[in-house]
């Protein structure tokens, strides 16, 4: 009860209407005919209502004062019932039953079941007592209903408590799901992308096992320590070559089959095929345009030799986000942009507002983090966001050297001093493409 918030203190203040209500019944009764006379009368009745309120914040005190009022007004009440005279409810008058049932519900909401169970069976030891073995000369017995209602109310409080419980075990249940689902994801991405640079680590230790092979057949004479060396070179390839090929053994994992070969779920790849790089994105391109999506392409700069690794995370960071492209953005146009500087290789790939709405894509939604894993391990950065137009837009920035660097290059604001123009005026880019799409593909960089 926590909305609206002046919801939260309504509990409270039912339960202190009900206390007034119950001090000004018990007063009533114990001073008239309980006989109890005025003044012990409104203090046991006075008594038992402060049990009430107390209950909300300290129930254990408040049931032992609630049950020491009422014992005393029945024992003080004992010697009034005499023959010949209406028989009285003893030893739980209507206000003061009331009164007790509401402090055991409030201590079985807020102590354990073990606890509200020996306070249920206090009271029946109270009232047993009291009518059983005591007893009076006239009077109408209360003992068997009192003992229903309270554990009645017990019952509930118990019940509701569990409920409580259970629905704050099930919420944290669900956060540490939820935490140990992303760190399953971030885990299994990881490792996909150790895989395809195994790969291509297992692809240069052949090339150095191969060349160390070759190296003697082109000297003259060579000497018996340089094929000594030679041959221990060929040797220590060979087996980092096998240690590398029982490591990709574990990491790999078949795939379904993925039409488009965009990388979804199962790329369809055969297990040793080799990595793609840059020089196959012509194929991504027309294999999206296969699937419905119209995406033009723009290299720009001087296209200069880029390590394996970063031409791998480069061509996964386009796949991935023509990929969700297609997922989410049916019908849109995507851009795809390369720009070649003398640092590294800048990607921007941007789409527009989807003519229609996406099918729902279960599984999706872990893309963004498998492209910010691999910009991380370069040492590179990504920058992913909504367009003002409703569309998308992927930025990454990707250091030639391939490795985590400590400089400013990294981090540079300058990868990405363009980037507010383009957020600015990616509604006209995206018009303009709606109205004349273009499916070519110009190395020059310039845009027909």
């Amino acid at each position: 009860m926590s909305r609206p918030r002046w919801l939260r203190r309504l509990p409270h203040v039912v339960v202190v209407v009900a206390a007034v209500v119950a001090a000004i019944a018990n007063a009533d009764e114990m001073g008239d005919r309980y006989e109890l006379g005025v003044e012990f009368g409104t203090s046991t009745a006075l008594v038992q209502s402060a049990a009430v309120v107390l209950a909300l914040w300290f129930p254990v005190p408040a049931l032992w004062l609630s049950l020491s009022a009422t014992a005393v007004a029945a024992m003080g009440a004992r010697p009034h019932f005499l023959p010949g005279e209406p028989a009285e409810y003893w030893p739980w008058g209507a206000p003061g039953l009331i009164a007790h049932a509401i402090v055991l519900l409030l201590l079985a909401l807020r102590a354990p079941t073990r606890a509200a169970a020996e306070a249920l069976a206090l009271t029946g030891l109270l009232t047993y007592v009291i009518q059983g073995l005591i007893g009076a000369v006239n009077y109408a017995p209360t003992g068997m209903l009192a003992v229903v209602v309270f554990s009645s109310v017990v019952l509930v409080g118990t019940a509701q408590r569990g409920r409580r419980e259970a629905r704050t075990e099930l919420v944290e249940q669900a956060s540490l799901t939820a935490e140990e689902r992303a760190r399953r994801t971030l885990l299994e991405e990881r490792n996909r992308i150790a895989r395809e640079l195994h790969d291509v680590v297992a692809h240069h230790m052949s090339v150095i096992s191969i060349q160390a092979q070759v190296a003697p057949h082109l000297v003259e004479n060579p000497s018996d320590e340089l094929r000594e060396n030679l041959d221990g070179i060929r040797q220590n390839a060979l087996e980092a070559l096998a240690e590398l090929r029982r490591v990709l053994g574990v990491l790999r994992s078949e795939n379904p089959d993925d039409p488009y070969g965009l990388g979804a779920p199962g790329t369809g790849a055969a297990p040793d095929a080799p990595q793609p790089t840059l020089d196959r994105l012509d194929v991504l391109v027309e294999n999206t345009r296969a699937a419905g999506l119209t995406v033009t392409t723009q290299t720009s700069g001087e296209p200069l030799p880029l390590p394996p690794g970063v031409e791998l995370s480069a061509y996964r960071i386009v796949q991935e986000s023509l990929s969700n492209a297609l997922r989410h953005a049916p019908g849109s146009v995507v851009r795809v942009e390369l720009t070649h500087v003398p640092r590294g290789l800048r990607i921007r790939v941007v789409n527009s507002e989807p003519r229609h709405p996406a099918p729902p894509s279960p599984g999706a939604g872990h893309g963004l983090l498998g492209m910010r894993e691999r910009a991380a391990m370069l040492g590179g950065t990504l920058l992913a966001r909504e367009t003002s137009s409703g569309g998308f837009t992927v930025v990454a920035f990707l250091p030639r050297a391939g490795t985590a660097m400590r400089d400013d290059s990294a981090d540079d604001p300058a990868h990405f001093a363009d980037e507010p123009a383009h957020f600015a005026d990616e509604s006209a880019h995206e018009s303009a493409r709606d109205s004349a799409p273009d499916n070519s593909t110009d190395p020059t960089g310039e845009t027909p």
